[in-house]
């Protein structure tokens, strides 16, 4: 928990006289005159500035930020520690203190997709929710929408840093759970959303160029995917998913209705999902593709 660091008044120390004054005949200035005149200025310690820091830079307060709930987790034996994303700070960490008791006001809001008015205090990187309001206009996830969405906030948790704003993305997500709950088909939803979270987080490589040719790719080659640069032609040896250039060029400009580009769309963003999450594993989406391969 935080604590709110107060700037102590720095009161002046009592000036001693010159040598050069003691032997004058003129009784020595006033305290007050003593610590305007220059010299006395030039004595007293001088108040250096503070330097900054990323403690600083979090703020003190906020009030009415968009936001959602991705995770929570008890803290202690009547709060929650909740992780939020939120459109103008990214991800936060907050205590919801009280939460867990019967009567709290927030105990009812802080629910996964829904859209939130947060406010909040505090510097240090876990902060203290003040108030959580339930915006509502959105429709609730259920069934396989609804595992769909746990799979994106388990994305959103595991691939955004803290207190990174991704404004473009936060409205993304919420367009993503506008399109789940209408039941737009979830393959292609989901492909949307994982490109564009990795376009917003700058690990998103261009899937129009071919790192070794230089050229556009071409819609009639057969590519395979380096997670770091981009698309090169595939050789025999390759062990990485192979891609046609139409399947690429279609994911680029977000064209999911050919049913080749939807299978092979689905291998790729599962393979360069997994490179950059370093080999941590997805919980939800192992259960989606027992569910129905998506």
């Amino acid at each position: 928990m935080s604590t709110t660091t107060l700037d102590a008044d720095i009161a002046a120390a009592p000036l001693q006289a010159e040598p050069e004054a003691e032997r004058e005949v003129v009784p020595a200035p006033a305290p007050a005159a003593a610590v305007a005149a220059p010299a006395a200025a030039a004595a007293a310690p001088a108040r250096r500035p503070r330097a900054p820091s990323r403690e600083r830079t979090f703020g003190t307060k906020v009030a009415g930020q968009p936001a959602f709930v991705l995770h929570s987790y008890p803290y202690k034996e009547t709060s929650l520690i909740i992780d939020l994303f939120t459109r103008d700070f990214g991800r936060v960490a907050l205590i919801a203190k009280g939460a867990k008791r019967p009567h709290s006001q927030l105990r009812g809001v802080l629910q996964t997709f829904q859209p939130l008015s947060s406010s909040w205090v505090g510097k240090s990187e876990l902060r203290t929710l003040t108030d959580a309001e339930w915006v509502g206009g959105m429709l609730p996830l259920e069934k396989t929408a609804l595992l769909c969405g746990f799979y994106l906030n388990e994305l959103l948790v595991k691939l955004l840093a803290r207190d990174d704003a991704h404004p473009r993305l936060f409205d993304h997500y919420v367009a993503t759970l506008n399109q789940l709950a209408h039941n737009e088909p979830a393959p292609i939803v989901l492909r949307k959303f994982e490109r564009a979270l990795l376009k917003e987080t700058g690990v998103a490589a261009d899937l129009t160029r071919c790192i070794e040719t230089r050229r556009a790719v071409q819609a009639d080659v057969v590519y395979v995917v380096d997670p770091e640069r981009g698309p090169r032609p595939e050789r025999a040896a390759d062990a990485w998913p192979r891609v046609a250039g139409k399947t690429l060029l279609d994911m680029e400009s977000e064209d999911y209705q050919d049913a080749a580009t939807q299978a092979q769309s689905k291998q790729l963003m599962r393979f360069l999902l997994a490179h950059h999450l370093g080999g941590a594993p997805l919980n939800t989406r192992q259960i989606l593709i027992d569910l129905m391969q998506l």
